[in-house]
């Protein structure tokens, strides 16, 4: 039999509808408490893990991309005289193709219009 028409039963008697108020209150106060944990907060832990994580990621793309210029500069030729569009050396491979490494450590291959004369150094 559902519960609201329980409540309105009149041969209900009254430690009945006590013990029926007092479940459904427990129900309610429950289903409150889960809904208030979920927003709570993040704790000193669980930031710190983040920025740990945050920085490692760093420590990686910056890792690679030494790795790889230092690479590049071993077996390919500096391109001299001019830049890739962030402003970093360009490189040419074996094969002739021109290319500069990004902040992650990646091989970008470059277009001939895409290559920038570097500006002449001041004295």
């Amino acid at each position: 039999m559902p519960v609201f028409l329980l409540y309105n039963n009149k041969k209900l008697t009254d430690m009945k509808k006590k013990y029926l108020i007092g479940l459904l209150t427990l129900v309610l106060s429950g289903s409150l408490t889960l809904g208030i944990q979920a927003q709570e907060k993040k704790s000193g832990v669980e930031k710190a893990g983040q920025a740990i994580g945050k920085t490692a990621d760093k420590v990686g793309k910056k890792t690679a991309e030494v790795a790889v210029k230092g690479a590049s500069k071993v077996t390919d030729k500096v391109y001299e005289g001019k830049m890739a569009p962030d402003g970093t050396d360009v490189y040419i491979n074996s094969k002739n193709n021109k290319y500069y490494v990004n902040k992650k450590g990646k091989k970008v291959y470059l277009k001939a219009s895409q290559i920038r004369n570097r500006p002449a150094a001041k004295k």
